[in-house]
């Protein structure tokens, strides 16, 4: 059993209908059709959301998503149309909101691998392979790969886990032409997100993208895929500071480490394995966690967070 400990009751906001809750994020419609997309400072771990927040967590996401959407608009087109406030909409709602572009979504995570670690990791020490691609022999964790892969998943509902799956099953559910743009689409994203990482003194070992069309272009010949959601935060990609990358063991990393150590640490008293929902988070861990997300932040645009 898994999911939210506590499922948050939507906000009720004038011209704006509610359409999903998710793991961090809210979604609502507004009366133009366009998708209005909140962050909350939800976070979660094991396939739970948890029930303590990490103070303006979700406003650091959207900042560097809107960061990233800038600095990579000249290779594919995204889906933000607006970040100002709704009327009517709460005052927390700032900062952490984008008003976007209804799309059709592509029912695959498009991940981007550089670096071998977690599900990707598992899989290569049975197979030797990362989604069907075969990768060279004596790798271990934290490895560089030879060459950044294309490694895509199924998405998942709240709770559950998204599943890699080969290239070719990915042609087989969308197509051939639109497999091969979100192939191309995703490396293009991270090697130019890798080398601006790398010149911050920092590793972009994976990270997952989404994409949608728009729905005048879908099927269309030539149609072009379209950013969407979050894109290169701590809650999509894998952070590691560069000058304590140490292949061969766990890397630190600027994410929710610490909330998972502390959940599988005999301090919390959670079992993992049972179907208890985990407990709320001490505040050092709160506090330390968002240190983290606002450092990954700073270090990255070179702006100080408020």
């Amino acid at each position: 059993m898994s999911g939210f400990v506590e499922k948050p009751e939507p906000v009720e906001v004038p011209g704006l209908q509610h359409l999903h809750t998710g793991k961090v994020r809210d979604l609502y419609r507004n009366e133009r059709g366009e998708l209005v997309m909140v962050a909350s400072d939800r976070i979660s771990a094991y396939d739970w959301v948890l029930p303590t927040e990490i103070p303006e967590k979700g406003k650091i996401l959207t900042q560097l998503s809107l960061w990233w959407f800038d600095l990579l608009a000249d290779l594919v087109p995204h889906h933000v149309l607006s970040s100002e406030l709704p009327p009517g909409a709460p005052a927390d709602w700032e900062g952490r909101t984008l008003v976007c572009r209804s799309l059709r979504m592509v029912p695959v995570e498009c991940v981007a691998r550089g670096h071998l670690t977690g599900s990707g990791l598992a899989e290569y020490r049975e197979t030797r392979t990362v989604c069907g691609i075969a990768l060279p022999e004596g790798l271990t964790d934290g490895s560089e790969l030879p060459s950044p892969i294309f490694t895509p998943a199924t998405k998942a509902e709240v709770g559950e886990h998204d599943e890699n799956v080969a290239y070719e099953e990915v042609a087989h559910r969308i197509g051939a032409e639109p497999a091969a743009q979100l192939r191309q689409a995703t490396l293009a994203i991270f090697n130019r997100a890798r080398e601006i990482a790398r010149d911050r003194g920092i590793i972009l070992a994976d990270t997952k993208f989404e994409f949608g069309y728009a729905e005048a272009t879908l099927g269309a010949e030539g149609a072009e895929p379209v950013l969407a959601d979050e894109v290169l935060t701590p809650d999509s990609s894998r952070f590691w500071p560069a000058d304590q990358w140490q292949p061969g063991r766990p890397q630190p990393s600027f994410d929710k480490q610490y909330v998972r150590d502390w959940l599988t640490s005999p301090a919390s008293g959670w079992d993992r394995a049972s179907e208890q929902p985990p407990p709320p988070l001490p505040a050092e861990v709160v506090e330390r966690t968002r240190a983290k997300y606002a450092e990954a932040y700073e270090l990255l645009t070179g702006t100080g967070w408020k």
